[in-house]
């Protein structure tokens, strides 16, 4: 499949039944609630940033490390998930319920044994590596359920995500007595619950089914250029450039949402809300922006719906970046609600983009594959904005900029040689 919107997402399994069986919540939406608990655990840390400054004495750079600690540990997981060809082989609800219940495990080591920065990256790591089992094999199931709306299922999937990682500042907000632990806990639990619904769900009947061997288990090194073959596949690739760019941008600037708060003195125009109540509803604006695009690809397709919020996102953070010193407090909470929203919009997009343009026996493997790369590449982002916000202020938001550009520049590109030169892939 070179097509780079190709609406054929899946393939029904053999012997598979021909309809999903009656539930009163559809399939999509039990997974969706899921995703929201057990993506709790990402930024847990996070909204406790003020009390471990105090307690441990850390800096707004160290509660930067603590986040890359999660995703480098995402990003093995994912890395192992799809070499391996364990995401297809495997069943995939499964791996989530599993996943979630050892993530929240090691969350709840976090809060309750980790007494300084140290120990908490390890167990931080260990987070992000249980989350591997979370986010791609999530993506997977909705598509082994519901192959036929993609784009607005895992529109819905990462809003879902977007208010799990927002979740923990509101949290926060609500619980503004009680000890940091007590919210990092209840994060912990949220996972678990989560796992309890997709245990209880089960895979879906589209997709081929884990009878198929595909060489997985046998060797290893047969299911990785497997799953590189994806990006032969030109719709994959411009997928994958259009992800790449918005990856750059999207975890840095949810890192570092609570200290543009703090220092715009939005806080101060809200004082009901303060730096957590904010925090949360810019992020959270995001799953509303999903949402949007979601509903949007009823009517344009899914690479027009990811560029335009590609788009959006660049301008809100370029906007931001040139006038934040001068912009009155409303006029810097409207726009960082609409970055907010559309900073993530672009992201279930280009997952539906790839899901179907990859053949549909590598999906699980193909997206862990993505998300491992896109991963890495938020290391770097979050690891220069935490650094240059320490040393220039808020001027540093510059660095988050080239992401979108690059995102966008990759896609049209490569998506242009389809019509302009020869099909390759």
């Amino acid at each position: 499949m070179t097509d780079i919107d190709n609406g054929n997402a899946g393939t029904r399994a053999q012997g598979a039944p021909r309809r999903e069986p009656d539930r009163w919540l559809r399939p999509s939406t039990i997974i969706a609630i899921a995703q929201l608990l057990g993506t709790s655990l990402w930024f847990s840390a996070n909204s406790a940033a003020a009390d471990l400054a105090k307690a441990w004495n850390v800096t707004a750079a160290d509660i930067g490390w603590l986040t890359s600690a999660v995703q480098a540990g995402f990003i093995t997981g994912t890395l192992i998930m799809a070499l391996f060809g364990l995401a297809d082989r495997y069943a995939a609800s499964r791996i989530f319920a599993l996943s979630a219940v050892v993530g929240a495990l090691f969350n709840a080591g976090f809060a309750l044994i980790a007494q300084g920065l140290p120990e908490a990256l390890v167990y931080r790591f260990f987070v992000g590596l249980s989350l591997a089992g979370i986010y791609p094999l999530g993506m997977k199931l909705i598509v082994s359920w519901e192959p036929s709306r993609t784009g607005v299922a895992l529109a819905h999937l990462v809003a879902m995500l977007t208010l799990g990682t927002a979740l923990p500042h509101l949290l926060r907000e609500l619980g503004a007595d009680l000890p940091w632990q007590s919210i990092v806990l209840a994060s912990s639990a949220l996972a678990v619950i989560g796992s309890i619904l997709i245990y209880t769900l089960g895979d879906g009947p589209f997709l081929p089914g884990r009878d198929r061997r595909r060489d997985y288990g046998k060797r290893p090194s047969a299911a990785g250029s497997g799953v590189l073959a994806a990006f032969k596949v030109r719709g994959f690739r411009a997928a994958a450039w259009g992800y790449f760019g918005h990856m750059w941008e999207l975890y840095a600037f949810w890192t570092v949402v609570p200290v543009l708060v703090a220092r715009t003195g939005l806080s101060v125009l809200f004082p009901a809300l303060g730096v957590p109540g904010i925090s949360f509803a810019i992020i959270a604006a995001g799953a509303l922006g999903c949402v949007a695009g979601g509903m949007l690809t009823r009517r344009y397709d899914s690479a027009a719906v990811a560029l335009g919020a590609l788009f959006i996102s660049g301008l809100a953070g370029g906007i931001f970046a040139l006038f934040w010193q001068v912009l009155p407090p409303a006029a810097t909470l409207a726009l960082m609600l609409v970055w907010g929203a559309a900073v993530v919009a672009d992201s279930p997009q280009f997952s539906a983009l790839s899901a179907r343009s990859c053949p549909p026996d590598l999906v699980g493997s193909a997206l862990a594959i993505q998300n491992s790369i896109g991963f890495a590449i938020t290391v770097v982002s979050i690891a220069l904005t935490a650094a240059l916000l320490e040393r220039v202020g808020l001027d540093a938001v510059w660095i988050l900029v080239p992401g979108p550009v690059v995102g966008l520049l990759g896609f049209l590109l490569t998506a242009r040689k389809r019509r302009t030169g020869p099909v390759s892939g």
